[in-house]
Formats: C-alpha cells, sequence, structure tokens
C-alpha cells in the first residue's frame, strides 16, 4: 500500500498529490511514468511522474479527472492509500546539452514537463519554456516552470491570462526569431501533432511523451502500441518518448477514442451511484 502524503487543489479538476514510494523514487528519471491502482477492483492507470524526491522518498503525481477512476482518485486525500504503485516504467529521457531547448507543456502535460525542463536545465541547455491553458483557472505550475527556465511564455486559449492563443502560435515565432536545437512537447495529442508538424518545416528534432491506451505497462498486452516510422512500438516498454516527426499521431487519436462510449457509460453509473449515496445520507 502506497500512502498519500499530501494532496493539492491545483485547479477544479487538475490534483495533484504526493506519494510515499521510495523504491520508485530512487530510480525515477524525467521521462518515466507510473502505474497505479486505487483498489483490487480498479482499473490501472498510467500517469508520467510530474517530480521526485529520492532523499524524502516520494513522487508526485498530477492528474485530470477526467473519468471514473481519475473522479475516484481525486476524492482520495492525505493519509488514504493506493493500492499499487509501480513504477518508474519507460525510457527516461536523454539527458545532456543539446544547446537550446523548447519544453512546450500544454493543459495537464505542464506537469511532466517540469521535470524535463529542470534536467535539460541542470546538463547547461538553455531553456525556452512554452506552457498553456485553455483558460487561466487550468493553468499551474507556472512559477516552477519559470524556475527551470531561461525565458517562459504562457498562454491561454480564452486571452484570460498571458498570451491568447495556442502554444503553438508562440513556438512559430521563438522558431522563426531564434536558432533552436531541440523541441519538447508534452499534451493532448492534438497539440503534439500540431507542433511536430510545425517543427517538420522548420528542420529542428522533436521529441513527444505519448500516453496512449495502456493496461500492463511490461510490453504484453499490446493496448499501447503506437506507429513511428510505420513500425510497431509499445509505449511502456520502447516509449513514452519517440521522436514527434516520425509517430503516427492520426492512427493514435484513432485508437484513443475506442473506449470513450465505455467510459462515459461508467462515469455516468458512478455519479448516478455516488449521488444516492449521498442523498440517503443527507436523509
Amino acid at each position: 500500500m502506497f500512502k498519500i502524503l499530501k494532496k493539492q487543489v491545483l485547479t477544479p479538476e487538475i490534483k495533484l498529490m504526493v506519494i510515499d514510494a521510495p523504491r520508485v523514487a530512487r530510480k525515477a528519471k524525467a521521462g518515466q511514468f507510473v502505474i497505479l491502482r486505487i483498489n483490487d477492483q480498479g482499473e490501472r492507470i498510467p500517469l508520467t511522474i510530474a517530480d521526485f524526491d529520492p532523499e524524502k522518498g516520494t513522487v508526485t503525481i498530477i492528474f485530470q479527472e477526467v473519468g471514473k477512476t481519475t473522479m475516484m482518485l481525486g476524492e482520495m486525500e492525505a493519509g488514504d492509500t493506493i493500492l499499487d504503485f509501480v513504477g518508474p516504467l519507460g525510457k527516461e529521457m536523454e539527458e545532456k546539452n543539446f544547446g537550446h531547448v523548447v519544453c512546450v507543456g500544454g493543459g495537464v502535460g505542464i506537469a511532466p514537463t517540469f521535470p524535463k525542463a529542470r534536467a535539460l536545465k541542470e546538463a547547461g541547455n538553455r531553456v525556452t519554456s512554452i506552457i498553456g491553458a485553455r483558460t487561466a483557472s487550468m493553468l499551474f505550475w507556472e512559477d516552477k516552470m519559470r524556475e527551470v527556465s531561461d525565458k517562459l511564455y504562457v498562454t491561454t486559449d480564452d486571452g484570460s491570462y498571458g498570451e491568447k492563443g495556442f502554444v503553438t502560435t508562440v513556438l512559430e515565432r521563438v522558431l522563426e526569431q531564434e536558432k533552436v536545437d531541440l523541441v519538447i512537447a508534452v499534451g493532448p495529442v492534438m497539440m503534439m501533432k500540431m507542433t511536430s508538424l510545425l517543427t517538420k518545416k522548420h528542420g529542428v528534432p522533436t521529441l513527444v511523451s505519448l500516453n496512449p491506451i495502456m493496461v500492463d505497462g511490461t510490453g504484453m498486452c499490446g493496448c499501447c502500441r503506437v506507429s513511428v516510422n510505420g513500425q510497431c512500438k509499445f509505449t511502456c516498454v520502447d516509449g513514452p518518448i519517440f521522436d514527434g516527426h516520425a509517430v503516427d499521431f492520426d492512427e493514435l487519436l484513432s485508437r484513443q477514442r475506442i473506449y470513450l462510449e465505455e467510459e462515459k457509460r461508467a462515469l455516468e453509473k458512478y455519479l448516478a451511484t455516488r449521488a444516492k449515496e449521498e442523498a440517503h445520507y443527507a436523509e
């Protein structure tokens, strides 16, 4: 069992949890992920590691409540325990001096962008970061990203904070004005696709961190397969970081929609059950 040491509500839908997991924290590297299971009836959730402290033995995860299980996780509090917390999984990001690196984080993808930017900064890179969200209330960790970046740009789709527009709008401006040696993008699949199309036009190498449907995290089930350079790869063991110019994003987007109806029904059933329980205890 893994104890939740701290819970923080970053936005109404995005939660941070610090988990007591010494063995995971000792081996964690930027770019790796964990798979957790709340209870013995729960599904496995893959989450990229947002931060880790080997000395304290803690791992920080950040997640957005988008379905039944993430909503159940979001209702847990400090002091509660998680049944399984497996990791670190996947290959770590290469930490070396590339030169000028632009780190792009969209939505909840800002969280896994942070350890990458920090590691690249510590490796001697000049780090420019671009973070974005749909609206100001969904932004978080601007302060932490600023600490590990030489320059930070913030965007919101609706213009409620920072620059109005998408992260790719700022990225294109940076690519036109400065020499960039590498771009790293983490966020919604569509954002990573558009980022990769843009950087390909400018001839800049680009890495993306994929988070597809995943079950066992060992390469055995095949659920997380993606096409990279026309070859079948398993995100859990071959990734999650891949060359953005080689990923078949259209296939990935299609596979991510496979279980939308089932997930919708599970969430509706869970919300209905919870509403009945709340009504019962209110009587």
